[in-house]
């Protein structure tokens, strides 16, 4: 199965998630906008694993132990690599340092078991469209430029899960296989 490991979404972040991407999509026709459902936080991408490996990961992840709780607060859009030539539309994610160490602990475990380690830091964001070509978005950017101080909501950080991901004509399906609890819960 294909499989990663992200934080889910409480449902008022996903609506004003959704609100944004609404209010772009008519500027970008070229955009593929993430079904705002399926929006995660991205902890590790792991791809494709056997049912083996599935035991592995989940082993690994108890092992590395809970963590505590943490706040996230959604707001600002960026692009990755650039917004000159962009790949990816997102959100920003600001949270304290524990994101980026829960995100560390997670590569280290992985790692240990055989998966290729992330060729760059970790970069906490909420894709909401891609583009197959990367080419300039002269008006998505300008858009983007208007909105003063976006802010898409805040939740805390209780749990994380391993998701399956199929892929389907309608875009990705995932379904949580594991779930990750602090070490409060």
């Amino acid at each position: 199965m294909r499989a990663f490991i992200a934080i889910d979404l409480p449902e008022s972040v996903r609506a004003a998630l959704s609100g944004a991407q609404e209010s772009f999509r008519g500027i970008s026709p070229d955009a593929r906008w993430t079904r705002p459902e399926v929006i995660h936080l991205t902890l590790k991408f792991l791809g494709a694993i056997s049912d083996a490996q599935v035991s592995e990961v989940t082993a690994a992840l108890a092992e590395a132990g809970g963590f505590e709780p943490f706040p996230v607060d959604v707001t600002g859009f960026g692009f990755f690599p650039n917004s000159k030539r962009p790949r990816v539309f997102w959100a920003g994610v600001t949270a304290p340092h524990a994101l980026a160490e829960l995100a560390a602990r997670i590569e280290s475990q992985m790692e240990k078991l055989g998966f290729a380690p992330e060729g760059r830091p970790y970069s906490p964001h909420l894709t909401l469209a891609r583009f197959k070509e990367p080419h300039a978005q002269p008006e998505l950017l300008a858009a983007v430029s208007r909105v003063s101080n976006p802010s898409f909501g805040n939740f805390e950080v209780s749990e994380f899960f391993v998701f399956e991901s199929k892929l389907s004509p309608h875009g990705a399906q995932y379904r949580k296989v594991m779930r990750f609890p602090t070490s409060k819960q």
